[in-house]
């Protein structure tokens, strides 16, 4: 990879990102302890919503824990990258959006938990090269 660029990009075009994809990785604490795990999500309103099941990301959930979401994508010339920053929220069923996709987890039974990440930071950055 020779030098290239690297620019901001604006809430906007992050949104657009987020958006247009489905796929990330989600970060998160436990107590004394940092997860990453991959997951499908859907956005509405600007905030993002993940269905689940029991387990670590409904317990951060229920802890309000601090979390950050990061996508990308990376070409032949170059890559962006987009992060969101912000806490995450477990929804009552009456809560839950209709627009959230009925997905199934990557392994075990059809998630029925929503958690809603509340964004507080999005921010990315695109990288060209030659």
């Amino acid at each position: 990879m020779t030098t290239g660029e690297v620019g901001a990009m604006t809430p906007e075009e992050c949104w657009a990102l987020l958006e247009d994809e489905t796929f990330g990785r989600l970060a998160y604490r436990l107590v004394d302890e940092v997860h990453i795990v991959p997951l499908d999500y859907a956005t509405w309103a600007r905030a993002i919503y993940v269905r689940t099941q029991a387990g670590n990301k409904l317990l951060a959930a229920a802890l309000s824990s601090d979390v950050a979401l990061e996508i990308d994508w990376r070409g032949e010339h170059g890559a962006w990258s987009v992060v969101v920053r912000g806490r995450l929220r477990l929804l009552e069923p009456d809560e839950h959006p209709l627009h959230v996709p009925a997905a199934r987890p990557w392994v075990g039974d059809v998630a029925s938990e929503v958690v809603e990440l509340v964004p507080e930071v999005v921010e990315g950055r695109r990288f060209s090269w030659s």
